[in-house]
């Protein structure tokens, strides 16, 4: 599946990576359908500390249990393709590439 981030640039996620998400990260398994929405809609993207080229996407959910954020992790190269995705209750620190006002 290919979806478009708040930059405009296309996102993949391949079968591979989606089955590493739902195995390593089960309770994210209801939340393949709001992927889309990370991604074009985030809350914040900030780039990642440990590395340069990966992205991370989040965005708000209040209904989610055992976390407040669906994070999506993504990997910037010519094409660019989902790490991994997985709930989380706050922002990490880093560089701010883009806030929701």
């Amino acid at each position: 599946m290919t979806y478009r981030d708040i930059f405009g640039s296309p996102v993949d996620l391949t079968d591979e990576r989606w089955r590493h998400i739902i195995t390593q990260h089960p309770e994210v398994a209801v939340c393949r359908e709001r992927i889309g929405e990370v991604l074009a809609r985030p809350t914040y993207v900030k780039r990642s500390r440990r590395a340069e080229d990966v992205l991370l996407y989040y965005r708000h959910y209040a209904d989610l249990p055992g976390g407040i954020y669906l994070l999506i992790v993504v990997k910037i190269e010519i094409r660019s393709f989902v790490l991994t995705s997985y709930l989380v209750d706050r922002i990490r620190p880093g560089e701010t590439l883009w806030e929701t006002s």
